[in-house]
């Protein structure tokens, strides 16, 4: 019968592990939260934000160009310029870390394995530490930004890179290693053919990071739209707080439809 073969099945032991950790993340939360102050800080963050939706609405459209200075036309070229030489800058340098970091590439896993501890290295410090490692050796501007970014994203790269790298067809390569090619001309003709779509893409994509870092690098000097922003909310300019922002809206828009139908292409 039916009733003798079927057997009770035991219920799934709870697992009181779980609501441990989810107990303690949220004292550490509240802990985080009883530390900030927040007495005013509703008034004067509702007055900031009235008063920057206000210069949105009514931005200082002057400030777009001025012959004779500082406008938003220059700033948004100067980002934009910090961000193509970073980026420019750490996809050529990054890519001999990736081909050091590839598993299938280095003759033994410790030195892949060291080649991935320097990249994890350099992704550890953020752009904007970076940046005021740089403003202090080279002076504020945007050298400082470039180095900043290009150092940075070395790291990021490089270890996109050294994945797209361990994931190619050893086909073509067998191919041509069998009809006599050298190491070189297999990496020519058989690898760099596969990996170079894949790098063009992560590049891409690590642009439209870097023109949103380089916006926020300008705010500590390191040159770009982020230097007049934060002149303008020092000041109380709210106008052209508001027409800064919107160019920073148009300009990172305009670049994300751009990469992503180029990177669409690319697939």
């Amino acid at each position: 019968m039916k009733n003798e073969t079927s057997r009770i099945r035991p219920k799934p032991r709870k697992n009181p592990l779980r609501w441990v950790i989810v107990l303690l993340l949220i004292l550490v939360y509240a802990w985080a939260l009883a530390g900030v102050p927040f007495t005013g800080f509703k008034e004067t963050a509702a007055q900031i934000m009235k008063a920057i939706v206000a210069g949105i609405f009514s931005p200082d459209w002057d400030f777009v160009y001025l012959p004779e200075g500082e406008d938003l036309l220059r700033g948004l070229l100067d980002t934009l310029a910090i961000s193509v030489l970073g980026t420019v800058i750490s996809a050529v340098l990054c890519i001999p870390f990736a081909f050091w970091s590839a598993r299938n590439m280095s003759g033994h896993r410790s030195i892949s394995g060291a080649g991935k501890m320097v990249l994890s290295f350099i992704r550890t410090f953020p752009e904007i530490i970076m940046a005021l490692m740089f403003i202090k050796a080279v002076g504020p501007g945007s050298f400082a930004g470039v180095l900043a970014l290009g150092l940075h994203s070395i790291g990021m790269l490089g270890k996109l890179y050294a994945d797209e790298v361990e994931n190619i067809d050893y086909g073509p390569s067998e191919a041509l290693l069998a009809s006599g090619a050298n190491r070189m001309q297999q990496l020519w003709f058989a690898i760099l053919p596969q990996v170079m779509p894949g790098f063009l893409n992560y590049t891409l994509y690590r642009f439209e990071i870097n023109v949103r870092s380089a916006t926020i690098l300008g705010v500590i000097g390191a040159g770009g739209i982020g230097t007049p922003l934060i002149f303008a909310l020092s000041t109380r300019n709210w106008p052209r707080v508001g027409i800064i922002l919107l160019g920073i809206i148009v300009m990172i828009t305009i670049i994300d439809l751009i990469s992503g139908y180029i990177r669409k292409k690319l697939v």
